[in-house]
């Protein structure tokens, strides 16, 4: 998966796109009609369809696959009577009320419902008595129940919800004050979300977990959930035909589950690496990232003022061969690839504009015709290399833009001083600047970046400041315009931590400035790096990766030595730490309950690419930036 050898549909990106395709095609392979060209019709979704959907297909291949129309459900909607409909929603009360008011509307010619996740039989029976009484009961041609309600946003990465997300947050999991019904009703929405990942991956895994915490809660009911399922041998999900596809029938994959509390400094942690970056500083979600450009100075009658911001998008997107070959590298790199590839552009648009100009020969005479012939062959390349030209040169311009962006939040915030400090203290390097200077440091950083610091400084260090120095860095912090909140809260939190177990060390490794950047970004570059540093990372493991590797490789270490076993495919659920199984997993599914970040996908990533033939995949309840993430704190602080 992170690697991509192989051909048939192994990763879960594949799995889940094949998987949406065919429901476009009516739940059948193929349907096309008897010209050969496929049958037209509409897809209605919800906002939770939309974000399945959206990082998986363009808009083009929805239209190649004869969508001509998608709208969101709750939308306005004309009717359209002699075209099939595709419908792909939650299975809610509100969302099943709308579908019956479209069958009472007579809105299309045919209706195929498909659920996200699992309906239940007293919903079901609601459709049904909708379409008696609106006589529709012929033109309600399917139901099925997808089992997609999961967002893939990478080969080897997935995260629960987009919306209602914060009902599954961090903040929602950790509030003193849940009740227990609250509680279960978070733990049931995530389990149907893993279950459906597993229906869609078709295999059941072996499940490891901590004790005592909101993964265990998971574990125990994903568990039970199939269990269950695979109990029922005439509806099970899990036999036949889906186990034959993919790398997954081989042997079963490892889920871990693993609490977001084991590290708190990680999503906290300013990043080094290009899609981490995106998502720290930029506006970027469901793979799409969102820039403001403003475009320079205008002069109008009343006097130069700054013209308006243009909001441009861009999809950065597994087809983008750019960004799957730079997203995890480090900042300066990308930087100098751009740069390259701008160069190499140009030195191509010249030959372009050279070609041209033959075409463009004046007059008849025997040379230029000879000349002509000659150049031939050489036009008929141009012509021919043109388009991968085009799409080469957008390519280009997107990552100029982006990377761009992310510079000047680099340079105005001092993001390499504040990357790079917080790798020393995590991996316990002693410091050549004391932390309050860069707190007092007027240039260096938002109250965010200092705050951000400063938790990542109280959570990494084994011995808690002394009353009288955290008097002085919360004056200095205050001072700073920072919001104290989140300290609150990790306070409160590694005091529990500390009754629970140690705090998590981040390997002694640490991130080593290389001299000054390449010549390329000194001489005409698009990208002036002056004053940035050129930090180079050098791979260690995060507690996450850390805890993956012991379990992936049956290693016995104390942090998870005492992690439960469970495998649904024992009769009785006789849980017990021992696992039975010997052998290192060759797959395996790391999950982050309380949401995950870029950092540590990356972190995995890297890890993979030492293991031969392992395939491991990152998945989490939400994705969030070290500024949501401290939205939450801030929340739980103020309890």
């Amino acid at each position: 998966m992170v690697g991509g050898e192989m051909a048939a549909p192994t990763s879960i990106r594949e799995r889940q796109t094949v998987a949406l395709k065919r429901m476009l095609n009516f739940n059948v392979p193929h349907v096309k009609n008897s010209t050969g060209e496929p049958v037209w019709k509409v897809l209605i979704y919800d906002r939770f369809g939309q974000d399945i959907i959206s990082p998986l297909l363009s808009v083009k291949e929805l239209r190649d696959m004869g969508i001509t129309l998608h709208l969101l459900l709750h939308s306005d909607r004309d009717p359209i009577p002699d075209v099939p409909a595709v419908y792909f929603v939650m299975p809610s009360e509100e969302n099943i009320d709308r579908m019956c008011q479209d069958l009472r509307n007579q809105l299309y010619e045919s209706y195929y419902l498909n659920f996200i996740s699992a309906i239940s039989r007293s919903k079901l029976e609601d459709i049904a008595n909708a379409a008696l009484a609106a006589s529709a009961v012929t033109q309600v041609a399917k139901v099925f129940d997808q089992y997609l309600n999961f967002i893939t946003l990478e080969d080897d990465m997935f995260v629960l919800c987009n919306q209602n997300k914060e009902l599954v947050s961090y903040r929602a999991i950790n509030r003193p004050d849940i009740t227990d019904t609250e509680m279960e009703t978070v733990m049931d929405t995530i389990v149907d979300s893993l279950f459906c990942f597993f229906v869609t991956l078709g295999a059941v895994p072996i499940i490891r977990c901590s004790r005592g915490t909101a993964a265990e809660m998971v574990a125990v009911k994903l568990d039970k959930k199939l269990r269950e399922n695979l109990r029922d041998a005439r509806n099970s999900l899990f036999t036949g035909d889906t186990l034959g596809a993919g790398q997954f029938s081989f042997q079963r994959p490892l889920l871990v589950l693993v609490d977001r509390n084991v590290d708190l400094a990680t999503p906290l942690h300013h990043t080094w690496t290009y899609q981490a970056l995106v998502h720290d500083v930029l506006d970027f979600h469901l793979n799409r990232v969102n820039l403001e450009e403003s475009s320079g100075v205008e002069n109008s009658p009343a006097g130069a003022r700054p013209k308006r911001k243009n909001k441009k998008s861009y999809d950065l997107t597994p087809v983008d061969r750019f960004w799957q070959k730079h997203k995890g590298s480090p900042f300066p790199e990308v930087a100098e690839s751009v740069q390259q590839e701008l160069e190499y552009y140009r030195a191509q648009e010249d030959e372009v504009k050279r070609l041209k100009s033959i075409m463009g020969l004046e007059g008849e005479d025997e040379g230029a015709i000879s000349m002509l012939s000659d150049n031939t062959a050489k036009l008929t390349s141009a012509v021919s290399s043109l388009p991968e030209l085009l799409e080469k040169k957008r390519l280009i311009d997107l990552h100029t833009n982006v990377a761009t962006a992310v510079l000047e939040h680099i340079k105005a915030r001092k993001l390499d001083i504040y990357f790079e400090y917080e790798e020393k203290i995590m991996s316990k390097t002693t410091l050549d600047k004391s932390l309050l200077d860069i707190i007092s440091d007027p240039d260096a950083g938002t109250p965010e970046d200092k705050m951000r610091l400063f938790l990542i400084y109280y959570i990494s260090t084994q011995q808690a400041p002394s009353e009288a120095d955290l008097e002085q860095y919360k004056k200095a912090l205050t001072d700073a315009g920072c919001n104290l909140n989140p300290l609150q809260y990790i306070k409160q939190w590694k005091a529990f931590a500390k009754m629970a177990s140690a705090p998590t060390s981040y390997g002694n490794t640490t991130t080593k400035p290389m001299g000054l950047l390449s010549r390329v970004m000194n001489t005409g570059s698009q990208f002036v790096m002056e004053g940035v540093k050129n930090l180079v990372l050098k791979q260690q493991n995060l507690p996450v990766t850390r805890i993956l590797d012991n379990l992936m490789e049956m290693k016995s270490n104390p942090e998870t030595d005492d992690y439960r076993y469970f495998d649904p495919k024992m009769l009785r659920g006789n849980d017990s730490s021992v696992p039975r199984n010997k052998n290192p997993f060759q797959e395996a599914i790391v999950f982050v309950v309380g949401g995950g970040n870029y950092i540590e996908y990356q972190n995995l990533v890297d890890y993979r690419k030492g293991k031969q033939g392992k395939h491991i995949l990152y998945g989490c309840s939400e994705l969030f930036n070290a500024m949501q993430f401290m939205r939450q704190l801030s929340q739980l602080g103020q309890k």
